[in-house]
């Protein structure tokens, strides 16, 4: 495995040495037909192999009109009926987006197999080839089924993530065995890069990674590869998530919460995650993104009776109601809030949260556990928290003994004398975010080894101040940034 990874950077990073943008990674594209040949997605398979250029054929088409139904569907920005060509012939000329060379553009008809239409992209990329051309620092970030991540950064200093069709995948290799058509299964594969590249755009939203550009390129035998280009962000490592402080990971759990919120009500319908894993996420400045939406799906189950509309899951399943209009009520949504509540809340919501919110963050495991709420209602009480723990009122309940005088000392700082606490946000010391002074004093107390601490001017996500807490002060010193308190009558 790292050998196949090792090759896949070299391979990677030599395309750039050699000039050519990316020369991995594969679109959706097609050229006109030649005269007296019929279009088609690619050469007639090898003999014997499993299926055939007719179910191939098929294939794509099928995914070519999911494309396009999510390029038009919904009355979100660019709906309406698709244009037929291709993604970068509607890129307009700008600043930091050149063509590298004149687009073929196939003709405006669409034989029966779909492999000449392609649907636009929603709106013309801000970066495009010219962007790629002097990137630096290239790396292998991982893969899946399908695609292939690298990240690079640009020449301008911003790193970005490049995502494309992998040439090892599982996908393309199962492919290319049964039907032997390399290009044709490229175009299949490519049609989920393409499809993710639409539904980012299509679900703009601070939760949604941001789609950047694109640029198509040639690669091999395989004209018109694409790479997307988005925002890059750090994997979900939930080993790691579960070391933070709880306000950490609360914010984790508010950015899901917003974000299955807009996926209920998107522009396209409720859309709901098939695979909606940790890995399908990243993590962005502390916020929660999606990332992988090649799974994702707008259509609702039909149904009959509820019998129809059992919602499985590993652990267990769930009965929906069927509508009079003949759907399962509110499945794309449940499908979502389950597979949140089984992967994301349960474990980060309740643990080493202030004793005064732990009621109403239980509330939510237990609510969204069951499935009793939608996910309106658990935004709503996700809010409700926030609110809370940003204004100070979690703390009017609290009852503590009496506190010990503390000595204010400005513009001083302790710099040794720490001990370990958790979670802190500094695994060299104890540092934690408080909401005041009196919280601070409150901590000290609760903390047998504590007898000074150190206000910081750094605030956390929710306007918090970041204390460090100290077992003495026998060396302090000036840091005009800081405020010592020591406890008199230690």
């Amino acid at each position: 495995m790292r050998r196949r990874r090792a090759a896949v950077a070299a391979g990677f990073c030599a395309s750039f040495l050699l000039g050519s943008v990316l020369n991995v990674l594969f679109v959706p594209g097609s050229e006109p037909p030649r005269p007296g040949q019929p279009p088609g997605p690619s050469p007639a398979p090898a003999p014997g192999r499993r299926g055939g250029r007719g179910e191939l054929a098929r294939q794509i088409r099928a995914r070519y009109e999911e494309v396009q139904r999510y390029t038009r569907g919904g009355p979100g920005p660019g709906a309406g009926r698709p244009e037929r060509r291709r993604l970068m012939d509607l890129a307009r000329s700008g600043p930091g987006l050149q063509r590298p060379r004149p687009p073929r553009v196939p003709r405006a008809r669409t034989p029966p197999d779909g492999t000449l239409g392609w649907p636009p992209a929603p709106d013309p990329p801000r970066l495009g080839c010219a962007a790629l051309r002097n990137v630096s620092g290239a790396q292998y970030v991982g893969s899946g089924y399908t695609k292939a991540v690298y990240r690079v950064r640009l020449p301008g200093g911003v790193a970005v993530a490049l995502k494309a069709v992998d040439f090892s995948g599982h996908d393309l290799g199962s492919c290319v065995r049964e039907f032997g058509a390399r290009r044709g299964c490229y175009r299949l594969a490519a049609h989920k890069l393409l499809k993710e590249m639409v539904l980012l755009e299509r679900l703009r939203h601070p939760n949604v990674l941001q789609l950047y550009g694109y640029c198509y390129q040639d690669s091999e035998d395989i004209p018109d590869t694409l790479t997307t280009i988005t925002e890059l962000g750090s994997p979900v490592e939930m080993i790691q998530l579960l070391q933070t402080s709880w306000e950490d990971r609360f914010r984790i759990c508010l950015s899901l919460g917003r974000l299955l919120h807009h996926l209920a009500h998107s522009p396209l319908g409720s859309v709901t995650l098939l695979d909606f894993r940790p890995r399908q996420f990243v993590l962005v400045d502390g916020e929660l993104k999606v990332t992988d939406l090649d799974d994702a799906r707008i259509d609702e189950t039909p149904c009959e009776s509820p019998g129809d509309c059992v919602l499985e899951f590993p652990a267990r399943n769930f009965t929906l109601p069927c509508s009079a209009q003949g759907w399962c009520q509110g499945m794309n949504e449940k499908r979502n809030l389950y597979n949140a509540y089984r992967f994301f809340f349960t474990y980060l919501l309740p643990h080493s949260a202030p004793p005064s919110l732990r009621p109403l963050l239980d509330s939510i495991v237990n609510a969204t556990g069951e499935l009793i709420w939608g996910v309106d209602e658990t935004l709503v009480q996700l809010e409700k928290v926030l609110h809370l723990y940003r204004s100070g009122q979690y703390l009017q309940n609290s009852t503590t003994s009496p506190r010990a005088e503390y000595r204010r000392v400005p513009d001083t700082t302790i710099p040794q004398e720490n001990y370990h606490c958790w979670p802190s946000y500094h695994h060299g010391g104890c540092l934690l975010s408080v909401f005041s002074l009196a919280e601070a004093m409150d901590v000290c107390e609760s903390h047998s080894q504590c007898r000074a601490f150190v206000v910081t001017n750094q605030t956390t996500w929710t306007g918090r101040q970041l204390v460090f807490f100290k077992t003495g002060w026998s060396q302090i010193v000036s840091d005009p940034n800081k405020i010592t308190y020591v406890r008199a009558s230690a």
